[in-house]
């Protein structure tokens, strides 16, 4: 890889057919000024002996032409050959490196891209992981097609949602991801929960099936100090939350442990299992 990248910067970007005909240019030029250093030091000794078999400027004259004619056409069409090589070569890495940071179904990021791109952003932003509510049970009765349609629709509602600043991936399964850049804090929230009533309010129709939506939501934000698994940890048990809530919502981390309380109690849990839920509550959150 490294050679690579330090041929791509010595001898020119091949992804462009037009680098390639400078590169070929390029080439028969220096094969030119090498012929006549070979003839500036090799002509004027033979004529010095007598070897020549006509006089030196004319020798040098005919080496001239011959090394223009003969030795920069051939290394041009050379040069030509191999920067079309390597101008394919190019094309296809690109390809491959396109499809090995894609998911295939969405068309977003995968989860290795959006790693990367995780670890190299900077504080002021936040992190969301998105999850399509009991999509199982869309699955089990729809069929996987229509699971498919429902990952391709909240993809699709994803992309369009947020700017070029931010970044947008499918993690896996029915479960996405989301670097909110740009903005502040208050923003960047209005904007997922913009999402987050887009996607409820608008059912999609599958091979006539009207199929309703909703997903939930964990946001961690991204400050200076803070590791990126740390991050990724908090905004994950804000989703837990979100789901435990009743779902269809989203839980930035510092609304914490009372609002888990009070969500409880407001979708009825009675007194054994509002136990239990903030026992799993607790869990999540370490405490």
């Amino acid at each position: 890889m490294r050679n690579w990248m330090s041929l791509q910067a010595d001898l020119g970007n091949f992804q462009y057919r037009r680098n390639v005909y400078v590169f070929a240019l390029k080439m028969s030029f220096l094969a030119v000024i090498l012929s006549g250093v070979i003839i500036a030091l090799t002509i004027p000794p033979l004529g010095f002996f007598g070897l020549l078999p006509m006089t030196l400027p004319h020798a040098i004259g005919f080496a001239a032409i011959f090394s223009w004619l003969v030795g920069g056409t051939v290394s041009g069409m050379l040069s030509l050959a191999a920067g079309f090589t390597m101008h394919e070569l190019t094309l296809s890495r690109a390809e491959f490196e396109k499809l090995s940071r894609t998911d295939t179904l969405s068309g977003l990021l995968n989860r290795r891209a959006f790693t990367e791109a995780l670890e190299t952003t900077e504080d002021n932003a936040s992190l969301v992981i998105f999850d399509v509510d009991r999509f199982k049970a869309i699955n089990d009765r729809f069929g996987h097609a229509c699971g498919d349609a429902v990952i391709m629709a909240v993809s699709a509602v994803l992309t369009s949602a947020f700017d070029e600043l931010s970044v947008v991936a499918r993690l896996g399964g029915e479960e996405f991801g989301v670097i909110v850049s740009g903005e502040p804090l208050e923003a960047r929230l209005e904007r997922i929960h913009a999402v987050r009533a887009r996607i409820a309010g608008r059912p999609i129709t599958v091979e006539g099936q009207n199929i309703a939506i909703t997903i939930s939501g964990g946001v961690a934000d991204l400050v200076a100090g803070r590791s990126k698994q740390q991050v990724y940890a908090s905004a994950d048990r804000a989703l837990y939350l979100a789901k435990a809530l009743g779902r269809n919502r989203v839980v930035h981390e510092r609304e914490g442990l009372q609002h888990a309380w009070h969500g409880l109690a407001e979708n009825g849990f009675g007194t054994e299992s509002r136990g239990t839920g903030s026992d799993n509550v607790m869990q999540a959150y370490g405490i």
